[in-house]
């Protein structure tokens, strides 16, 4: 038996560590690994009837991955640029959201982080209060608050700041606003665990030194943050990129999500295999986009995994 399977059992004793060592193998293996593998495995077949499944017409194939970036054959353009554009701006606007999160909850973690008093721990309730409701519930609520005739268009109506209601919908600032409301705690929570073990002596000699505010978090902070926020950016990447509910309720005629041609090609047109491809490109582009980026800016898994 390894050294570190030892040391685990008789830190947690023999039946403790069967029984989490168990629930870990289910979780990973029975949750995670098994249902990709039969979704990879779906990519590669054809979308057939159920009395053919199994029978020879049933051999891998790369047809769902070439519909993706050519279309259907016989199609008027060479390349299936309607996907191929819903996929791209997903990317993107994963990554715009990323950032708006990184650059809201950095000095609210700080803040937290870094001050004392039982306010702190009252605050830190009032962040987490409103994620006990249904996150499809907290979509309609946003879709309230930024409709047409919504909290937000009768309150600057009423001002007089614009005659006529804003379409906050159809200009997509409900969906990003839902997104990165919808996944805050997890950019918050890692970036206030690092910065409270953050030693304050080392702000204030940076004080004493005569360092402006800015470099201090450029130079010291930041720095020693960096696995909060590596692991913040990457939750709220992945989550973004993979969002179905908020596009669903939120996005407006023309703000189509990668994630919602995946599930039509599941549920409306009844082509798994399809929609097995779409799910796999995206899953893989999203995993290579992460690694590239904690390469750019020199992050180590470890670090994420803090």
């Amino acid at each position: 038996m390894p050294s570190f399977l030892k040391e685990f059992f008789n830190r947690n004793g023999t039946g403790m560590g069967l029984t989490i060592l168990g629930l870990v193998l289910f979780w990973t293996i029975g949750l995670i690994i098994l249902p990709q593998l039969s979704m990879l495995d779906f990519s590669f077949r054809p979308n057939l009837p159920p009395p053919e499944i199994g029978g020879p017409k049933d051999v891998y194939t790369l047809e769902n991955y070439k519909y993706l970036i050519y279309g259907p054959e016989g199609g008027s353009q060479d390349y299936n640029t309607v996907d191929l554009r819903v996929f791209f701006r997903t990317l993107v606007a994963a990554v715009c959201v990323t950032i708006f999160n990184l650059i809201l909850c950095y000095p609210i973690a700080y803040y937290l982080g870094q001050s004392k008093g039982s306010h702190i721990r009252i605050f830190a309730i009032m962040l987490i209060i409103p994620y006990w409701i249904n996150e499809i519930l907290r979509a309609f609520a946003l879709r309230i608050i930024f409709g047409e005739t919504g909290v937000l268009n009768t309150l600057f109506t009423g001002l007089g700041i614009w005659d006529t209601p804003f379409d906050f919908i159809r200009n997509d600032i409900a969906l990003y606003a839902g997104l990165g409301y919808a996944y805050i705690l997890l950019m918050i929570f890692p970036i206030y665990n690092v910065i409270e073990s953050l030693d304050r002596n080392q702000i204030e000699a940076a004080r004493d030194l005569g360092a402006p505010w800015w470099r201090i978090h450029w130079r010291v902070v930041i720095p020693y943050a960096k696995p909060g926020i590596s692991s913040g950016c990457t939750m709220v990447f992945m989550l973004s990129a993979g969002a179905l509910a908020a596009p669903q309720i939120l996005g407006g005629p023309s703000s189509l999500w990668f994630t919602q041609l995946i599930y039509q090609q599941f549920n409306d047109n009844n082509d798994w295999p399809q929609g097995a491809a779409y799910a796999v490109v995206l899953l893989v582009t999203c995993i290579l986009f992460v690694l590239a980026m904690m390469r750019l800016f020199k992050v180590n898994m470890g670090d994420i995994g803090k």
